[in-house]
């Protein structure tokens, strides 16, 4: 009997679950890299099993509501003041090296 890891069950029901909303063929280029169309995300999960089959699970970096209002602020105006030059002097690392 094969041993089915019970995630991978958990996942195939929620895939099987979902609506397919785009079917079409892809190949790899020169450089073995595969276009995805349409996609909402730009970073994934890739799970490369035995039979060839690969799985690709959208993954955020970093969620958009765990981010406070006023962290959100601040990055906006170092940003700013990057862009207008307005940066600290020039830190040594090699002290620490």
């Amino acid at each position: 009997m094969w041993e089915i890891p019970l995630w991978d069950i958990i996942l195939n029901i929620i895939y099987m679950a979902t609506e397919v909303t785009q079917i079409y063929e892809a190949k790899l280029d020169e450089k073995m890299r595969m276009t995805i169309r349409g996609t909402k995300f730009r970073h994934f999960l890739v799970k490369a099993y035995n039979n060839g089959t690969y799985l690709l699970e959208p993954r955020v970096l970093v969620s958009p509501e765990s981010v406070s209002r006023k962290t959100l602020k601040t990055m906006d105006e170092s940003i700013d003041n990057f862009k207008k030059g307005k940066v600290s002097k020039k830190v040594n690392f090699k002290k620490y090296l």
